[in-house]
């Protein structure tokens, strides 16, 4: 029995040992081979695209400014003293007519000085009365005394005379002057505006010139807008000339602003600046917006001076141009277009004019060219796509049907691309 049990410990061990090597053998010998399967089918790609069509265009041209008045000046004191009265429309906002009467100094002082030229102008009308009698006696004199000789001006009195009709003249000018003061009491407005700012108070005492109130004309304001060196060739400019004519009509400008909820005024072209801006080496260009205070725009906020609008300018129509989207093209430089066999294509363009929507191409597009729209990121040429909501063929006599055709005449299978025509129209 022990010697049975020994030998079973002595095979046991080998049995084992000799089981796991057939294992290992018949591993190595017989691999496990993967199944691999084809990847699944990649998607097309989906792009919204449009078909291209020459057309008429307007170019609106963007641009922004801040109010100012088209007429502002500081009302000052021609005279002193104390402001006795002061209108209720002169308060930082208020409105005013043309010969208002916006404060009043205290007047008495100047009514007095009036008195006193007044009187001093009697008195040296009474003396001229006077030495014109001793004058004519004079004369009647010499006559009497039978002397045939001429008589000197001293013995008519005649430089008395003169010296006399200059005093009743210095005296009127006294008198002018003293009204003049008094008047002067009274601050009228010397336009229609509103008051921008006001520096005193009832009973405080102004000196001569001092600063009364800013004011500012209401009849219009004016916006100085800088036009881009691109957009130049879009716009009637307004320029005028030595002999007083204008090269151009006004162009009709809307201005926008959100300061207080969307609002819009209508405006127009004024005039062109006489010099390009040194520091943004761009030409400006000022436009108007005439009566922005009338009550024809009620329900709107008043514009305010020193507001910022932005301007949308109308510039010139033309006939027959290409435009596209601005969000389609890319680094500026070049859009994809989808050709017959639905295949994107990288196309290189030139563009004459961009807004921030639209834009004009002057080389590298055609009528009848699917141009995408949807945005796309790093995507190479040839690549396949689908169409969204089952975008039309192209036109015929487009670029992209005649590869489709395959057609080998060479006025359709070069490579060369039509230019827009940029034409001002009649």
């Amino acid at each position: 029995m022990v010697q049975n049990h020994r030998v079973r410990k002595l095979i046991l061990p080998v049995v084992i040992l000799a089981a796991a090597a057939l294992i290992v053998m018949l591993v190595v010998t017989n691999p496990p081979k993967a199944k691999r399967s084809g990847g699944a089918k990649q998607a097309d790609l989906v792009v919204e695209v449009i078909s291209l069509q020459a057309q008429q265009f307007s170019v609106k041209v963007g641009s922004y400014g801040v109010v100012k008045p088209r007429t502002q000046s500081m009302l000052v004191a021609q005279v002193a003293g104390q402001i006795s009265q002061l209108s209720e429309n002169l308060r930082d906002g208020g409105f005013f007519d043309e010969g208002e009467v916006l404060l009043q100094i205290d007047k008495r002082d100047y009514e007095v000085e009036v008195t006193i030229a007044q009187a001093g102008l009697v008195s040296a009308q009474q003396a001229l009365i006077e030495e014109q009698a001793q004058s004519k006696q004079a004369q009647y004199d010499w006559k009497r005394s039978g002397n045939k000789s001429k008589p000197s001006d001293f013995v008519l009195r005649k430089p008395q005379l003169a010296a006399q009709q200059a005093n009743v003249l210095s005296a009127q000018a006294q008198l002018d002057k003293a009204q003049l003061a008094l008047s002067r009491t009274q601050v009228l407005a010397p336009f229609a505006g509103r008051v921008l700012s006001k520096n005193v108070a009832l009973g405080q005492v102004v000196s001569n010139n001092a600063q009364l109130a800013e004011i500012y004309a209401t009849d219009r304001v004016e916006i100085r807008l800088p036009i881009n060196n691109q957009d130049l060739a879009f716009l009637d400019l307004p320029e005028e000339f030595r002999d007083g004519s204008s090269s151009a009509p006004h162009s009709p400008v809307i201005f926008y602003s959100d300061l207080m909820g969307e609002q819009q005024w209508q405006g127009e072209l004024l005039r062109t600046e006489g010099a390009i801006n040194e520091a943004a080496q761009q030409l400006y260009v000022v436009a108007q917006i005439p009566d922005p205070y009338s009550v024809t725009l009620a329900g709107q906020y008043p514009i305010k001076i020193g507001q910022y609008l932005r301007a949308s300018i109308q510039g010139k129509t033309l006939e027959q141009v290409l435009v596209i989207p601005s969000r389609a093209i890319y680094q500026g430089s070049y859009v994809y277009i989808v050709d017959a066999q639905k295949r994107l294509q990288k196309t290189n363009i030139d563009i004459a004019w961009q807004g921030p929507e639209e834009a004009l191409i002057s080389k590298g597009l055609a009528d009848g060219m699917r141009l995408v729209i949807s945005p796309l990121g790093q995507v190479s040429s040839g690549t396949k796509v689908n169409l969204l909501g089952g975008a039309p063929e192209p036109r015929a006599g487009g670029r992209a049907k005649d590869r489709a055709k395959g057609e080998g005449k060479e006025g359709r299978n070069n490579n060369n691309v039509s230019e827009a025509k940029l034409e001002n129209k009649p």
